[in-house]
């Protein structure tokens, strides 16, 4: 059930991240060389100071973007040393297109497929023509037709190699525990946690069915944790910053919450019991408003957590390049490395408040409630 559960985690934090690529609105900083007739002036002194923000500003939006390759880091020389990854996209006119993200250079170079031209403008796949160009707006919006983008792209990769190595260490736990009850290996350190999730989370906010909720209790305990982790590595791996995987993780939360919930929980939502009728025509679209916020502000909540702790810590970092002097270069190590000790807590936080949030919503969904002359007795 653990590994089903995984799989379609994935599957689904796949498709949305890929869905997300396609409508997401592409912001430049500065205008396209390529597009000269949309240029803005340029002033005519750059300080070195304000150049050096830029690179900082462009290194920090960078990092917390998604990338069509993995990139472990660029040299001075603008050399990025990394691996490509595979390419999917489609095009109306000229079909299915696959190829490596090399292809396009990081964005410097056009691709010839099939017949069309494309180019990578702010990880977005745009068609063009043989030059490249790519038009843009009075707010800086690129104007070129976009493709139906189903890349493997960095985020999507860290998705797949989170369920992966889930698969691999609770299918190993799992397998100990045919041959004896006395854990070994991961299970030593991971049952603690495991028990937490089950007596202090499950158990006091499910009731009695929490059982049939564990196992997706355990796996978005763990799959948020480990991206969570994941996210803390030099590396650009901001996976729980990315929405549509945040809201791939609240969709299901909410899915299960509703087709799990009993009846008293939409009596509760449509026909509020006790209560005289105007009050009950008032309180249904609240309620029913109130059953979206939910997960709305479950996918939020991690996604500007996580999001504002990789800024924080980028910006402190950027700091000692900006000011370049000795209190700079003791002052913000020595704060950065105290807040990355925070954003370990937080990584481990919001992956608590996520998984417990969503064992409160399922036993609201099968709270069973006193009737009258019932006092004192809990029907399950």
């Amino acid at each position: 059930m653990l590994k089903r559960v995984v799989l379609v985690l994935g599957f689904l934090s796949t498709f949305s991240t890929s869905f997300a690529q396609h409508d997401a609105v592409v912001v430049s900083e500065t205008p396209v060389a390529t597009a000269p007739a949309q240029a803005a002036e340029v002033p005519a002194a750059v300080t070195e100071k304000d150049k050096i923000k830029k690179e900082n500003k462009d290194f920090i939006t960078h990092h917390l973007l998604d990338a069509h390759s993995f990139d472990i880091m660029v040299t001075k020389e603008g050399k990025h040393i990394g691996l490509p990854l595979p390419v999917i996209f489609y095009d109306s006119a000229n079909g299915l297109h696959t190829m490596m993200s090399s292809a396009f250079h990081h964005g410097e170079k056009v691709v010839e497929s099939k017949g069309g031209y494309y180019k990578l403008f702010h990880e977005k796949i745009y068609k063009t023509d043989a030059s490249g160009t790519i038009n843009l707006d009075e707010h800086q919006h690129a104007t070129n037709e976009k493709v139906m983008d189903f890349s493997i792209t960095k985020t999507v990769l860290m998705v797949l190699v989170t369920a992966l190595l889930m698969i691999f260490i609770f299918g190993g736990i799992a397998k100990s525990y045919k041959n004896s009850l006395v854990p070994t290996g991961a299970g030593k350190i991971l049952e603690p946690v495991i028990l937490f999730i089950r007596d202090d989370i499950a158990k006091p906010n499910i009731g009695p069915k929490y059982k049939k909720y564990m196992s997706y209790l355990l796996t978005i305990f763990f799959f948020i944790l480990f991206l969570n982790v994941f996210g803390l590595l030099p590396f650009g791996i901001n996976v729980t910053g990315n929405i549509a995987i945040t809201a791939a993780l609240a969709i299901f939360t909410f899915l299960i919450t509703q087709f799990t919930a009993n009846k008293n929980y939409w009596q509760h939502i449509f026909w509020m019991p006790g209560l005289p009728l105007p009050m009950k025509i008032v309180m249904m679209p609240i309620e029913i408003i109130g059953m979206f916020i939910k997960p709305f502000a479950l996918l939020i909540r991690l996604f500007a957590n996580m999001t504002a702790g990789h800024i924080v810590i980028m910006s402190l970092i950027a700091m000692i390049y900006v000011f370049k002097n000795v209190i700079a270069g003791v002052a913000f190590p020595f704060l950065t490395f105290v807040l990355y000790l925070l954003e370990i807590l937080v990584a481990f936080l919001q992956a608590y408040i996520f998984t417990m949030l969503s064992a409160v919503y399922f036993g609201m969904a099968n709270e069973e409630h006193h009737h009258e002359g019932e006092e004192g007795v809990v029907h399950h």
